[in-house]
Order: structure tokens, then sequence, then C-alpha cells
């Protein structure tokens, strides 16, 4: 079973300033000449770890990581002025530009799985080739699933958790509760919110609990940018069109494509992965039979190093 590679250093970083007041941190790693790929977070709002570098062999890829806006070293943190999806797609032109990349692999996790979907239907003729975990695509039935009905029936002693910080006349639509107390002026309220919105995705991320996952999203500065973009952007439909990233997949049909799925995923169910699979003619699916949805778990994390190096075979 494949394993990460050890952990790297960047060898530059850059802060890009895009749309006001947003400034982007992005990193370098690996080998300036190697072929480009670009790690897209999930969340939106989690930002990058130092792991995450660590799924490509650092002598035969560029590896380029950024946080995207108002998530992790990106500033200014939590902010959710110009923050949406087509101004994410727009930022990843501007670092395509900027680091003088003509065409790259997308390597998308989760939200990032989203995010590299909309921006290859946005710009085919950029992208090499897609590996995907965790596919989301943004519809209403998912975005329930997690939030209001579905795996509440999975993990019902934790959902009663996450349901405790809303009175019970506001749990009929837990994201619109939720969201007001996290863009609201009370900074205790805003808190706590964002804690327990962050320690329900922790908590429900793996198959087998991972303590390192749930320190991770639960820290206060991750689990603020965390559930403060993703209701902004849930309670917004993602600023997508209804089934859009399924209705445009005829577009991605000239990019080849490696998709890893936890089969016990609880966050973002097969289903979806599955009707992508299904629509996109070049993908290949891996469904892993003893993961959830976290990618550190060790067999995504054998695919997912196993779909990199066979990416480099492929275009050698």
């Amino acid at each position: 079973m494949e394993t990460l590679y050890p952990a790297i250093k960047p060898y530059a970083t850059h802060s890009i300033a895009v749309e006001d007041p947003h400034i982007l941190y992005v990193e370098e790693c690996g080998n300036p000449e190697g072929t480009p790929v670009l790690f897209v977070h999930g969340g939106p709002g989690a930002g990058c770890e130092s792991w995450h570098r660590c799924f490509f062999d650092p002598e035969a890829w560029r590896i380029i990581l950024f946080d995207q806006r108002g998530a992790g070293r990106s500033r200014p943190h939590a902010e959710l002025t110009g923050n949406h999806t087509q101004a994410l797609v727009d930022d990843m032109e501007v670092i395509r530009h900027q680091l003088g990349v003509k065409q790259w692999v997308l390597f998308g996790d989760s939200w990032g799985a989203t995010l590299s979907l909309i921006y290859a239907e946005t710009h085919p003729e950029n992208v090499r080739a897609m590996i995907l975990h965790g596919v989301f695509l943004c519809r209403g039935k998912e975005i329930d699933w997690l939030y209001q009905y579905g795996a509440s029936r999975i993990y019902p002693d934790l959902w009663e958790d996450f349901t405790r910080l809303i009175p019970e006349d506001e749990q009929d639509d837990l994201l619109a509760a939720y969201y007001k107390r996290l863009t609201g002026d009370d900074e205790i309220q805003r808190m706590a919110a964002a804690k327990a919105w962050a320690i329900w995705e922790g908590r429900t991320a793996n198959l087998k609990p991972m303590k390192s996952v749930l320190e991770h999203v639960s820290d206060p500065f991750t689990a603020l940018s965390l559930a403060r973009i993703e209701t902004h952007y849930f309670m917004n439909n993602a600023f997508l069109k209804n089934n859009q990233i399924l209705r445009d997949a005829h577009k991605l049909n000239g990019i080849p494509g490696t998709i890893v799925q936890g089969r016990y995923d609880m966050i973002c169910p097969m289903e979806s992965a599955w009707e992508l699979y299904q629509t996109w003619t070049m993908a290949e699916l891996y469904i892993i039979p003893d993961a959830g949805h976290s990618a550190s778990e060790a067999g995504s994390v054998d695919a997912l190093v196993k779909a990199a190096r066979n990416r480099l075979k492929k275009q050698s």
C-alpha cells in the first residue's frame, strides 16, 4: 500500500492580490521544471495543510497549492465580501498566468473537486487531467444530507451536539440558523457556532475517528473560516445553477480523470461520484471499500498517490 511522500517545504511562496480586499497565499514545491499540478483544497474555507504537498513525487511534479479567498493564509481571514465560485475560478486563472503555467493537472478534494470541475468546464483547454476525491456536486440534496436530514440518521448522538446550539423553532433550517449566527455581531455566539459546525464536519469525516482531522477543523482559526465560508456558499447554492456541473459535464470529455471515492463517505455520499462517472466518459472510478470522506485515510491515500504516479506515466 502506498503512503504519502516525505514532508517537503516550498521553494517559493507568493502573495497575489486579486479583487479587493483579497490577497491569496500561493506556494510552489517539488521540481520547478516538473509537470504542474494544482492542489485545490476543500471546504470551502478549510485552507491547505502541509501534508497536502505529499501526494506527489517531488522530483517529478511542480506542486502548486493555494488558499482560496478567506481561507488559510490568504487575507483577510474568513472574509465573505467578493467570495463566490466564479471569483475562485478567476483566481485560479490569475495564478496560472502569474506562474507561467500553460496547462496543469488539477487535484481536487471534496469542495476542491467541485471547484476543479467548474474550472475545467470553464477552461477545458487549460487542464491536462484531473484527480478528484470525495466528489461534491453542490446540489440541494447533498447540502441537506449533511446539514438537515440524512447523516443525522447515521450519527444521531453527534447530531444532537450539532443541533443543541440552535433553538427548536429554528431547527427546520439549520443552515440558515447557523449562517445567521456566523455572520452576526455577537463574537462569542459566532465562535460557538463556528466550533459546533466544524466539529460536526470533523466527526463525520472518517470511517474511524481520526484525532488529527478533528483537531485541525476545530482549531478556532480554521473553524471560523470553514463555517462562515461554507454557510455563505451553501446559502447561495454555491453560486451555481441547478445541477450545473452534471449539465455541463460534456465539456470534460476531452480531459482524462481519476475519481477516488470512499464507499462510506458520510459528508459527500458516493451517489454524486457515481453520477459524475456515468457522465464523464474519460474518467476512471476507484471505490475505496474501507474509507469515509477524509483524504487522509489509508485506502484513499494509496489510491490518490497511485493516481498521481499513473498520470505521469500516461503523459510521458
